[in-house]
């Protein structure tokens, strides 16, 4: 991220220091709770609480979770979760805990890396060790708990009643910065919980930052998609967790993993298939998968137990090899899964490795008589390339609902995050598992939600009077779009990703610091643009509190002055879009600079643009159009850039041509 070197030490130039890192910016999570005790929410060497805070620490619970000057608000909310307990004719069980607590693990792990304080020494089983500390360390953090564990009957997760409750009670406490890695389907914005309490965060000037989901690679899959939240996409940071699988003769094969247990060095064990490992009822296609109640364990004991992924958990396999007597795994992947791996704190020695590294696992079994193997020490491996590339998983757009906006906007680390958890919960679902880490890996976007929190708690502390739209538009602007071998950013396939995946790219937090010009929205900019969506006064009271009148000139949807470009539907006739920056920087003269999509011809006027003083706002247009006929419609990706030699003011440009 640029923040620090390699001691540790932030840069002369480093955000963190310009903005006191996120000093009194209060960052709220709507999550699954808080472990209050975990180190990460320490108030050590914290002032008085800010005068701005209106919240509460709810402590009408038997459960009692203490906050301080760190952690200064914690509150559930229920209701829905007990309507949907009550329509399945049931009640919460006493293992549940109604309370800001935090059972699963996380929201402890999203909260402290949005704003966790400096943790020296955290590690994961001994693995990773480092300083933890979260985007805005010195930021205050409030808990929102809307989301519940499954029971019986009644499904977990988090209602819309509950979400839309924690929104009215954030707003009124005086939140900075609300995050949530939480997310369902798209559906239309009016019917959209999360859009509609994020619409009236924004309102107040709250930033609204969201995970764009893990439903990829599809195209189309991404969520939060309304244009006033921040919408993360994930892709994976230069550190790995390697475990070879060592094989055969001098046959090595890199994976991952986060095991605390590991084999006696240079012994070689057994090697078996899961498919070969079959029970009498099972069939291999099922023990293949390593699914409960599929293996023999007398075909499993003292051997290392080769698993395919899908269907069950990772960890589950992991647990269910070594109930069946395995004394170490492999788990490989799936061709969906290709290239997809995670480092997870599995309860037997383990590796994980790749569709096309698990084929030659499986020639090597098919043609070897007493096939032998060994599953090396987990080691941490830093400075990988490439990184960031995109994590498979990472939900892909265009946005179904409205794809004249440009989603997900930005992609941040979610791959192998250390970030605290739970006490009360274990790191996998296993009754072997004795294991109780104070900081734990997770992957997903999530993850990458609260990196851009943390980024965003810092750009509060230092533009406080900044619009929750600038502070997007300086994020967006300033990303970048190559990985650290100064290349295009792939996706997990080692092709080159696109604004699909990763939106304006891999965020950049100190040059989103001094973005030189913003593309600024209002209250009426967005409810204009629901207009031109065809709402109606009684939807638009959803909304905003008091009657707007549609403007006329608000029927172009992709008008709305949106820090990218989107255009889902490039005919034979040109389209001109209209945006206006604001000059936040010195004064000075900007050129406008364009990179076409492939058969698009591109303008713009004015091309440059000079601006006098801070604050004065230009607006320009451009034009877009057509080269000829298209086969095989497709998006086509370009670029537009605004530069005055010290600032560049990048825009992607997205066209489906048809």
């Amino acid at each position: 991220m640029g923040l620090e070197d390699q001691n540790g030490v932030p840069h002369h130039g480093s955000i963190w220091k310009k903005a006191k890192f996120g000093e009194n910016t209060i960052i709220g999570n709507l999550d699954t709770g808080v472990w209050p005790e975990s180190p990460s929410f320490s108030d050590e060497g914290f002032g008085p609480i800010p005068s701005k805070w209106r919240g509460t620490c709810q402590l009408d619970t038997k459960d009692k979770v203490r906050c301080n000057r760190k952690l200064i608000g914690a509150r559930y909310f229920n209701k829905g979760y007990l309507e949907s307990a009550r329509l399945n004719n049931s009640t919460i069980p006493p293992e549940v805990l109604v309370s800001p607590r935090d059972q699963d693990g996380h929201g402890s792990h999203t909260l402290s890396t949005a704003g966790g304080i400096y943790v020296p020494g955290a590690n994961v089983f001994g693995h990773g060790n480092g300083t933890a500390k979260g985007g805005s360390p010195k930021a205050r953090v409030a808990a929102y708990k809307v989301c519940w564990p499954s029971f019986g009957s009644t499904e977990g997760g988090c209602t819309t009643a509950d979400i839309m409750a924690a929104f009215d009670a954030a707003i009124s406490d005086g939140v900075d910065v609300l995050s949530l890695s939480i997310g369902g389907d798209s559906v239309e914005f009016f019917e959209d919980g999360i859009a509609i309490g994020s619409f009236h965060a924004a309102k107040h000037g709250i930033v609204v930052v969201c995970s764009a989901g893990n439903s990829g690679p599809a195209r189309g899959t991404v969520t939060n998609v309304a244009p006033w939240i921040l919408t993360v996409g994930a892709s994976t940071i230069d550190r790995e967790f390697t475990s070879y699988l060592s094989f055969g003769k001098g046959k090595h094969l890199k994976g991952k993993s986060l095991s605390s247990r590991s084999l006696p060095s240079s012994k070689f064990y057994p090697v078996i298939s899961g498919a070969n490992a079959n029970a009498a009822t099972a069939l291999p296609e099922d023990s293949l998968l390593c699914l409960n109640g599929t293996l023999d364990p007398k075909k499993v004991k003292g051997k290392i137990l080769v698993c395919l992924r899908g269907q069950n958990g990772r960890t589950e396999k992991a647990h269910i090899a070594t109930l069946a007597g395995a004394v170490g795994m492999v788990l490989v992947n799936d061709e969906e899964s290709g290239d997809d791996l995670m480092a997870d704190p599995y309860v037997l020695p383990a590796t994980h490795l790749t569709y096309t590294d698990g084929k030659r696992v499986f020639e090597y079994l098919n043609s070897t008589k007493n096939p032998f193997g060994h599953v090396t020490p987990v080691k941490t491996v830093e400075g990988t390339k490439p990184a960031p590339f995109m994590a498979s998983f990472s939900s892909r757009g265009p946005g179904t609902i409205e794809p004249s906006i440009l989603k997900p906007d930005i992609t941040a680390p979610g791959v192998d995050i250390i970030a605290a958890y739970t006490g009360a919960a274990l790191p996998t679902d296993s009754d072997l598992d004795k294991r109780r880490p104070l900081y734990i890996t997770e992957s997903g976007t999530s993850m990458s939600c609260p990196h851009v929190s943390g980024i965003v708690g810092l750009l509060k502390t230092l533009y406080p009077s900044w619009s929750p739209a600038a502070i997007k538009s300086a994020i967006l602007t300033t990303a970048r779009r190559r990985d650290n071998k100064r290349e295009s950013i792939l996706d997990s396939t080692k092709v080159s990703a696109t604004p699909l995946d990763y939106g304006a790219g891999h965020v950049n937090p100190n040059r989103a610091a001094n973005p030189g010009l913003v593309y600024d929205l209002t209250t009426d900019d967005y409810l204009n643009f629901l207009c031109a969506r065809g709402y109606n006064a009684s939807l638009l009271k959803i909304f905003s509190d008091k009657p707007h009148k549609c403007s006329n000139t608000s029927s172009i949807i992709a008008d709305l002055n949106y820090p990218t470009i989107a255009v889902p539907d490039l005919q034979d006739k040109p389209i001109t879009i209209s945006r206006r920056v604001k000059n936040v920087g010195t004064p000075g003269t900007y050129v406008a600079y364009v990179r076409a999509p492939a058969g698009v011809s591109v303008s713009v006027q004015p091309s440059r643009l000079n601006f006098k003083s801070i604050g004065e706002e230009k607006e320009f247009k451009v034009t877009l159009k057509a080269d000829g006929k298209v086969r095989n419609p497709d998006y086509v990706f370009g670029e537009l850039k605004w530069s005055d030699g010290k600032h560049t003011v990048r825009s992607p440009i997205a066209v489906m041509r048809h």
